[in-house]
């Protein structure tokens, strides 16, 4: 017989450390870390919304992107936050499938932008006569539009194929928040379908992104490589570099999240690569573009030097 479905269980979360002398600590690293990811990356955008000089296709996925950082990151740690200060760890069947849409869907989006971040830096790179006619405004907003879109739609289709998996009275999960691999693992019921698809997506929308990152920076290795004066080589490589960086420590962390779900079942590992996926690459993001980026670091430096003058005006 088919287990019973239960559509109001409790599902337990385990959390990062379960000593309790330890609880403040964590507790004040990881709102600290949050408060940077969010002002951070809110800074980004209002310096790219307010300076016309950054209105390019290039500032405008950087300012989506940071939009999908803050969103990646509400999305798991003020639970967590919540769960170590009230000291309870747990969250509802609804809230549990809630948050794994809404993770699944920021997580795409993520590396959709990226990819597409990349085919700007080529097109930047390898074809700078014809950039401003092949990224053109509705362009981008329409690549734009297909990252959330295709985002939405795995997000989606994971989650409704999730609330037809059965779970039994008492669930674990080993995670600090609701992973659908964890979910899927967990479950009492047939979940071969939900690991067939689940498997198929992460191929199509995860290694099609990374080839499409790959082909890009390949053709803009050998375009760099072309260029003969070793300032002209430097001037392009530093325009690219931020991003790849940025690449860099998504796919890594990601990959890390991967490998330890895999490879072992210790919630330490897995949390520790998870909390470097979900927390420390979208705190380091600003930082990378920020401080590599002049035209950034100059609007920074005029957005808050007007905020300053108006409130000293107030004054």
């Amino acid at each position: 017989m088919e287990p019973e479905r239960y559509k109001q269980i409790s599902e337990f979360l385990l959390g990062l450390s379960e000593e309790p002398e330890l609880q403040p600590l964590i507790f004040g690293l990881f709102l600290s870390m949050y408060l940077i990811i969010v002002c951070g990356n809110l800074l980004i955008i209002l310096a790219t919304i307010s300076d016309s000089h950054l209105h390019t296709p290039m500032y405008f996925f950087l300012s989506n992107l940071s939009l999908v950082d803050i969103c990646f990151t509400s999305t798991t740690v003020p639970k967590m936050l919540v769960n170590i200060q009230t000291q309870s760890k747990v969250i509802t069947y609804a809230g549990c499938i809630t948050e794994m849409l809404f993770f699944l869907l920021f997580a795409v989006v993520d590396d959709f932008l990226l990819t597409v971040m990349a085919y700007d830096q080529y097109v930047v790179i390898c074809h700078p006569l014809h950039y401003s006619v092949i990224m053109y405004p509705w362009l981008c907003e329409q690549l734009a539009l297909a990252s959330w879109t295709i985002g939405a739609l795995r997000a989606l289709l994971h989650s409704l194929m999730t609330l037809w998996l059965s779970f039994c009275t008492h669930v674990e999960i080993p995670h600090f928040y609701c992973d659908l691999s964890n979910m899927v693992h967990l479950a009492c019921s047939d979940s071969f379908l939900n690991n067939v698809v689940a498997y198929f997506a992460s191929v199509l929308l995860s290694g099609g992104p990374l080839t499409g990152i790959l082909y890009s920076y390949c053709k803009i290795v050998f375009s760099i490589h072309a260029i003969p004066s070793a300032q002209g080589k430097h001037k392009a490589f530093s325009t690219s570099a931020s991003h790849l960086l940025v690449i860099s420590l998504f796919y890594g962390s990601s990959l890390g999240v991967y490998l330890s779900a895999g490879a072992t079942h210790s919630s330490l590992s897995s949390g520790a690569a998870s909390l470097m996926f979900t927390v420390v690459t979208p705190m380091l993001n600003p930082f990378i573009y920020s401080l590599r980026n002049k035209d950034i670091k100059r609007a920074l430096k005029g957005y808050l030097g007007e905020g300053t003058k108006e409130a000293i005006f107030l004054e």
